[in-house]
């Protein structure tokens, strides 16, 4: 991994300041310990150190554990160890009052984090030690607005007669960070719908699945559906990478439907995500969307893939 992608967590100045407050919120000087899995560069585990903490932990895997270790040995942070390994793999490792853990991606899940996470309570964690994020929560909104889907869709336009529909319909069976604005979706996204949420007080599933559903207000179209998450870092401290919330380096997904949905007021939408994430295959997500008339009675149903998207 480059080092430019470290240097857009770096700027991310949101993120930064949501985990420093969840860490001073918790740290009590002299005392408290900590374990920082997945360092990166090693900015959380200095915000702890230089809070006080009595000690630090630094789990780091990838190349960029070099650079921390630098940047440690710069700091001269006396206290803060890096463990040039997954956390997973430590044998017996020293428990923490406190275990941070940004593996965050643009899909909540991507990074591992749950897996990350049910290792560390397990085996990382003091009792009533400290988790932060200590939940996540998904949260889907329809798209109403067809600026995506136009984009997503330009096989369309490619004229002479040409047929790329089976294309088009590989584009559509993908996932994509976009930024959205509330007013591309459904009430400005006053009636986007909690779809799932991981306490990480207690084992996690790494096959998740969420559903909503919305009974429209009036008659509209739509294009797709957005995804972000909210993430609880400490008491009264959370970090969001919703549409209309503070402006980080992550953004929301956009989950494109095969065609429009058509719907009139009073009839439904629904739409299902599934997904299935390790370390070893990677993330794989499945979403479905129907539209219901007012009776409760499915009208259409589209299912999109995302292995249906890869070129093979």
């Amino acid at each position: 991994m480059r080092i430019d992608y470290h240097r857009t967590l770096i700027a991310d100045t949101v993120r930064n300041e949501a985990f420093f407050a969840a860490l001073k919120a918790v740290i009590i000087p002299g005392v408290t310990t900590v374990a920082d899995i997945g360092a990166g560069t090693g900015l959380l585990g200095l915000m702890a150190h230089k809070l006080g903490a009595k000690s630090v932990t630094l789990y780091e895997t990838a190349a960029v554990g070099a650079v921390a270790q630098a940047i440690l040995k710069a700091n001269r942070a006396k206290g803060c160890t890096l463990i040039p390994c997954h956390s997973a793999e430590m044998i017996d490792p020293p428990r923490a009052d406190v275990v941070v853990s940004e593996t965050l991606g643009n899909y909540a899940f991507e990074e591992n984090i749950i897996d990350t996470l049910n290792d560390a309570r397990a085996r990382h964690l003091k009792t009533g030690g400290v988790m932060i994020p200590s939940r996540v929560t998904q949260i889907a909104a329809p798209v109403i607005t067809p600026r995506v889907h136009h984009e997503l869709i330009a096989w369309d336009r490619a004229g002479h007669g040409i047929d790329l529909t089976f294309a088009r319909n590989m584009s559509l069976n993908n996932a994509y960070v976009r930024s959205l604005d509330p007013r591309e979706l459904l009430d400005g996204g006053k009636s986007a719908a909690q779809i799932d949420i991981a306490d990480f007080a207690k084992p996690q599933k790494s096959t998740r699945k969420g559903e909503a559903r919305w009974t429209l207000r009036t008659d509209q179209t739509i294009y797709g559906f957005a995804v972000w998450w909210v993430a609880d870092l400490s008491a009264g401290i959370t970090l969001s990478t919703g549409p209309g919330a503070p402006r980080t380096h992550w953004e929301q997904l956009y989950f494109p439907l095969l065609e429009p949905i058509h719907a009139s007021a009073g009839e439904l939408v629904t739409f299902t995500l599934r997904s299935r994430s390790s370390e070893q295959a990677g993330t794989h997500l499945a979403w479905s969307a129907s539209h219901l008339d007012k009776r409760d009675r499915e009208r259409a149903r589209q299912t999109m893939d995302l292995d249906k998207g890869y070129l093979l």
